[in-house]
């Protein structure tokens, strides 16, 4: 069975760094695009960070340019958020997201989400 399991939420200084990691496990044929998403308390899901498989293509939400920084480690089916100048209103739960293919000829793949990881931000 496939999972994504988040890692390294917690409870941080405004201005202060947080390290997201997302570890995907099971058996699959390939780990296509990964991405970070967060949901703040009475707000939607919103896009925070996505990365592709090939080239490494990396899309930021503009609230977070210049300060969260997404990255892989395709050997171990890993993928980052480093999350630097933190401010409260990054506060959020933080859900990891990934295109997963079972097959050589599972051409589309299956969206699978992590359970999330609670990231606050306050002094």
């Amino acid at each position: 069975q496939v999972q994504l399991v988040e890692s390294g939420g917690g409870l941080v200084q405004p201005g202060g760094s947080l390290r997201l990691s997302c570890a995907a496990s099971g058996s699959f044929f390939s780990l296509d695009t990964m991405g970070w998403y967060r949901q703040a308390p009475g707000k939607e899901r919103e896009l925070v960070a996505s990365i592709t498989t090939v080239g490494d293509n990396t899309l930021y939400a503009d609230s977070v340019k210049g300060r969260f920084t997404i990255s892989r480690d395709k050997d171990k089916n890993t993928a980052y958020l480093e999350m630097n100048s933190l401010k409260p209103e990054d506060t959020a739960v933080y859900y990891c997201n990934a295109q997963i293919r079972s097959g050589w000829d599972d051409f589309h793949g299956k969206e699978y989400w992590g359970k999330g990881a609670l990231v606050t931000v306050s002094s």
